[in-house]
């Protein structure tokens, strides 16, 4: 039940690119949040140069730079921090060898949210048993 948003800076990526990273995102889900593939909800949006902020250094060896990548992901609880760092680890890691994308540039926020608080549609809370 992840809903992925994706910002980027407007002209960084391509439409295929983009689209290889929506598959990339949530095969790594599929493999370390054992997600179904049916699960798949994900928006993408792009930003104006001077609507798009980062510190090119922080917490970093190397640099990041104009292809950095915010990536929301809003799920349910229960994970552990090691499902949590195995993700993180898998989405940088395959962004990198299949789009060559620094992993530098994979900056990943993960947000829990209770069963309680979701609708996927018809005014019901499907989650809820």
């Amino acid at each position: 039940m992840p809903f992925v948003k994706v910002s980027y800076m407007e002209n960084a990526y391509d439409t295929e690119s983009l689209a290889s990273v929506s598959q990339t995102i949530m095969k790594a889900l599929m493999k370390e949040f054992q997600v179904p593939k049916k699960d798949y909800f994900q928006v993408f949006s792009s930003h104006k140069k001077e609507e798009f902020f980062y510190n090119p250094h922080y917490l970093l060896r190397h640099e990041r730079d104009h292809r950095l990548l915010y990536i929301q992901i809003t799920c349910g609880p229960g994970r552990t921090d090691g499902q949590k760092q195995s993700l993180y680890k898998e989405i940088a890691d395959q962004l990198y060898c299949q789009l060559h994308i620094s992993k530098e540039n994979v900056f990943i926020m993960l947000y829990e949210t209770g069963l309680e608080n979701w609708s996927f549609g018809e005014g019901l809370a499907q989650m809820i048993k």
